[in-house]
């Protein structure tokens, strides 16, 4: 696919290839330099999140919790691998379909990649009515996000804990 294709699986279910420089929601750190520290610092925390797993796989901790924590950190794993290599194993997708190991290289260098983002849900697309104050007639979308499946695993693991916090850590 070329950067901003899209599939219609549904109406309320898209796929929409999108290539994220930063963090979550496009956010990003600075340029190159920027995105280098990002990265090492994923790789940090990943570090320190698969030590406490391993840590609390050793305690008496509900495997709900563990499941939670461990869909976090699988998911940042899956971000830091896109982040590590896709600049690396293909060319940009600007106006064409990326190359899978050009002869020229990648867009980018180790750690310097972007993430792939491919998953749109907008569940309603509509515009508000005319009569509604300061928003008349402009367009809404209701889960405007594009995330990818680690995103997803990030944030379900997140939930649950929120959710489950009190029956998890007693």
């Amino acid at each position: 696919m070329f950067l901003g294709q899209e599939f219609k699986i549904f109406e309320w279910f898209i796929i929409h290839f999108t290539e994220n420089n930063g963090m979550a929601f496009g956010l990003e750190l600075g340029g190159q330099t920027g995105k280098i520290l990002l990265t090492l610092f994923r790789i940090v925390v990943v570090s320190f999140g698969i030590g406490y797993i391993y840590k609390l796989s050793k305690e008496k901790i509900p495997s709900g919790a563990l499941t939670s924590i461990g869909l976090i950190v699988g998911g940042a794993i899956g971000n830091i691998i896109d982040s590590l290599f896709y600049g690396v194993i293909f060319n940009h997708s600007y106006s064409n379909i990326a190359s899978f190991l050009p002869k020229t290289g990648g867009y980018s260098r180790f750690l310097e990649g972007k993430v792939v983002d491919m998953f749109y849900f907008p569940i309603v697309n509509t515009h508000f009515p005319s009569w509604v104050p300061f928003v008349a007639d402009q367009h809404f979308i209701f889960f405007r996000p594009v995330f990818n499946i680690a995103d997803a695993g990030i944030s379900v693991g997140i939930f649950t804990l929120v959710i489950f916090y009190r029956k998890f850590f007693k």
